[in-house]
């Protein structure tokens, strides 16, 4: 039985893509017999607003090691200390868990806390990349590219990528930038983002009263659920709404969530001549998410065109996807490697809130080819995209860092 020690910046009970996609892996290699356990640096501490000492929490079957404090000090003191504390962290709890194999996920500080305790310990160390911090700050608009703090964090990542056994990343974008910045193709290994059908994978019924509540009539509805980052370029889905709402006066926009751009939106939105078939709903339980869900026709992703967008494939496509929904997306990399136009979803042009616009209005036009659309859709999730299956790639990897030649079976002994 292989024991796996993830290193992670947060993780459950906290809500964001990132515990998620943690939490798929997890209990998908629980499923397949792996022992699992997870340790978090003081990020994570830094999230829940405490300063919690060196504890053990267990969220949805699955413990969790703590590391104390908060971050400190000026800038790179205080990075360097985060990553001497964690390296700390995992050293301890790797005494009593005893793992076969370190599994870091980004950012770059959790992988050098990982490689530094690998060395430690005498073990191997799989480092996993969602997204490269770099560009996600630029995409937050807390970074600037080319600035010396993104080259900085460009450099520890290289850092961090070059003392790992294995590199793992979500999406052949990253994988086709890291091989250009000198790393060895045998080195890299794709884990694509996937959605748990179990939790997934058996949509509610419309909820007719939370319809009435939200005033979304009769529709078709349009939505978009999840953060709202400026580079979601929801300030482009608000602007076209007036033409899709001239075209089709009883179409409604509901949009679930919130982040840095959530007062922006809503300014625009209150601005708006369709301010009237705009609806907002701030952060749901997670829980609580497929019930909105089931109030949309078609969920629009219209992502700005940038490096960060390009490069990444976001998870939530693939959730809309497993709950039969319709999915219209702007053409970006990271959607095409999701999307294939008009067979899985439809694909416009970015920053272009015409073009939106039209795709939308055409394809809420098109109600014939909506149930093939939407079961093809969700044939290609369960094909390529579920986690219970999905995860057993994680063994290869494994099994090559370890030494071990790989078997067919899918577990070591």
């Amino acid at each position: 039985m292989t024991r796996v020690l993830h290193v992670l910046d947060h993780s459950l009970p906290l809500h964001s893509g990132y515990t998620f996609r943690t939490r798929a892996i997890l209990k998908a290699q629980q499923r397949l017999g792996f022992e699992v356990e997870g340790v978090t640096g003081q990020r994570h501490n830094v999230e829940t607003r405490a300063a919690q000492p060196d504890a053990v929490e267990a969220a949805d079957g699955i413990r969790f090691h703590r590391t104390a404090g908060l971050p400190q000090g000026l800038p790179l003191l205080r990075e360097w200390g985060e990553v001497r504390a964690l390296e700390a962290r995992i050293v301890e709890v790797a005494q009593g868990f005893r793992p076969d194999v370190l599994h870091a996920h980004s950012p770059a500080l959790c992988g050098l806390a990982a490689a530094q305790a690998a060395r430690r310990l005498g073990i191997p160390l799989v480092y996993e990349i969602r997204a490269f911090w770099e560009d996600a700050a630029v995409g937050n608009l807390t970074g600037r590219e080319g600035s010396a703090k993104y080259r900085l964090t460009r450099a520890l990542e290289n850092r961090a990528i070059a003392r790992a056994d294995a590199v793992v990343t979500i999406c052949e974008g990253l994988r086709a930038d890291l091989i250009t910045r000198g790393v060895a193709p045998g080195k890299l290994s794709i884990m694509p983002n996937g959605v748990d059908l179990e939790l997934f994978g058996d949509p509610p019924p419309r909820d007719p009263a939370l319809a009435e509540q939200l005033g979304l009539g009769e529709g078709p509805v349009i939505g978009f659920l999840g953060s709202f980052y400026p580079y979601e370029g929801l300030d482009d889905l608000v602007a076209a709404m007036p033409a899709i709402v001239s075209a089709l006066p009883a179409a409604r926009l509901l949009l679930v969530g919130g982040g840095p751009a959530a007062a922006a939106v809503r300014a625009q939105a209150a601005a708006s001549s369709a301010a009237h078939a705009i609806r907002f709903v701030d952060r749901v339980p997670h829980h609580e998410v497929e019930r909105y869900y089931a109030l949309v026709d078609v969920v629009c992703y219209p992502r700005k065109a940038m490096r960060l967008t390009e490069l990444v494939t976001p998870l939530k496509p693939l959730e809309a996807m497993a709950q039969g929904k319709l999915v219209a997306a702007s053409d970006v990399g990271g959607h095409r490697e999701l999307i294939a136009h008009d067979v899985t979803g439809t694909l416009f042009a970015p920053d272009d809130p015409q073009a939106l616009a039209a795709a939308l209005i055409d394809l809420l036009g098109r109600r014939d080819i909506w149930p093939a659309r939407r079961e093809t859709a969700r044939a290609f999730v369960r094909k390529d995209h579920d986690w219970s299956s999905n995860v057993a790639r994680y063994h290869r990897v494994y099994q090559n860092a370890l030494g071990q030649t790989p078997d067919a079976a899918g577990l070591s002994a």
